[in-house]
């Protein structure tokens, strides 16, 4: 699971004056940093504005900065986040239109069921291959499934059609852009350990970059 941040929109302080303007007011940053990844220190004013903000749901400001993303993930991830649809764009690769080598998503262990909920995981570790076997099953699912699609590709079938062979574990990327209030709801909902682990990877990396690009809205709609 990777993502790569693309560009954005906005700042902490273009979420203070989309708030102040409803008094035909505006703020400045109190001070510039020499060095270091925030772009400027607010007043305490401004940073008790943001927290009042967040704090009462006034989502609005939130909604004037944003930011884009370039995510790789598996099907089964990106069909668990694509459901986040306000204030978010998503543009992601079809197979109607490419054909080229199809990548897999290798787990690095199995994890068992969760007891007491009808999804989820344990922390138990399965052995899907057990009593020493060379033969690694998923392994062997996901390379007939190449096989096949490449075969129908080869006997003229139409990418559309072809592509219906490949699992769910195969990668897609996509585009995604959205409002820094957007993008703080899905953090606030994939981050949590009751989550999936592997939408959890992606969320956690979107979250760790909200937080550099705008440290004071984030903390306030992250809490």
């Amino acid at each position: 699971m990777k993502v790569k941040f693309i560009d954005k929109m906005g700042s902490d302080l273009s979420v203070v004056n989309a708030a102040r303007v409803s008094f035909s007011k505006t703020s400045e940053w109190e001070s510039i940093p020499e060095a270091g990844p925030m772009e400027g220190l607010l007043s305490s004013q401004d940073e008790k504005l943001i927290n009042y903000l967040a704090k009462h749901n006034h989502w609005s400001p939130f909604g004037h900065a944003s930011m884009q993303f370039h995510v790789k993930a598996p099907i089964f991830v990106a069909r668990q986040l694509v459901k986040h649809q306000v204030g978010l764009v998503w543009n992601e690769v079809s197979r109607r239109y490419v054909d080229h080598e199809v990548e897999f998503h290798m787990p690095d262990a199995w994890r068992g069921r969760a007891d007491d909920k009808k999804q989820g995981s344990s922390d138990e570790e399965i052995d899907i291959n057990p009593r020493g076997s060379m033969v690694d099953d998923y392994e062997q699912v996901c390379k007939k499934a190449k096989w096949t699609y490449e075969h129908l590709l080869s006997q003229g079938v139409c990418p559309e059609q072809a592509r219906m062979v490949l699992p769910q574990s195969m990668m897609t990327e996509w585009y995604w852009s959205g409002t820094l209030m957007a993008f703080a709801r899905v953090c606030n909902l994939r981050c949590k350990p009751d989550t999936q682990l592997e939408t959890q990877m992606v969320a956690n990396q979107i979250d760790a970059i909200g937080e550099k690009m705008f440290p004071y809205s984030w903390a306030a709609l992250t809490k």
